[in-house]
């Protein structure tokens, strides 16, 4: 992958700079756009929480299309000085809070914070994204009623979860990634609960 913008809102096409070497894995512009279609206009004032964030690029979208804050969680040093350096090129610096974490340690914490959107996308999944699903099931209060947590995963490694407080809603696939959501269980109703496909 060359380079990564921003596709849409008001960055509309401001370029972001990669993390060296090979340990992210950027999602790509037409999975990213994908996305940002399915969550439509819920992304304005909403909370995102961006793990395994590595250049930012979801959540500084999900900042572009008028969402109110992004808490962005790394634990590589490189990946953060780029997510760092990425957020003061785009101007969404004061809307942002950058942390240094291990995922799955952060999702443990009493007081992560509750959020609209969580986002999961390991850079190399081998089921990290079952663990940050637990955590997060194990954990409720932390996604808002008709909040939505997002996985992007290899379609390969996809299968079912049990879960006690969150459900799937839906899936996407694209080529080689595919996008899973989940709300809560005891919610009558969700952002995103289309059929699966």
């Amino acid at each position: 992958m060359s380079g990564i913008r921003i596709n849409a809102g008001e960055g509309r096409g401001r370029k972001l700079r990669l993390v060296p070497g090979t340990t992210t894995r950027p999602v790509s512009d037409r999975v990213k756009q994908a996305l940002f279609n399915i969550i439509g206009a819920d992304i304005e004032d909403a909370a995102l929480l961006d793990l395994f964030a590595g250049t930012g690029s979801v959540g500084i979208e999900a900042l572009s299309r008028g969402a109110r804050s992004v808490l962005f969680i790394d634990n590589s040093v490189e990946a953060l000085q780029t997510l760092k350096l990425n957020l003061a090129s785009t101007g969404y610096t004061a809307k942002a809070a950058v942390v240094r974490a291990d995922a799955l340690n952060y999702l443990a914490q009493p007081r992560a914070g509750v959020f609209d959107y969580i986002y999961i996308a390991p850079p190399q999944y081998h089921g990290i994204w079952r663990e940050a699903l637990r955590c997060i099931d194990a954990r409720p209060q932390m996604l808002s009623a008709h909040g939505n947590a997002i996985v992007q995963l290899d379609p390969k490694e996809h299968s079912e979860v049990a879960l006690s407080n969150l459900i799937l809603h839906n899936t996407r696939r694209y080529g080689s990634t595919m996008l899973a959501f989940y709300g809560q269980a005891n919610s009558t109703t969700s952002n995103h609960n289309g059929n699966t496909n």
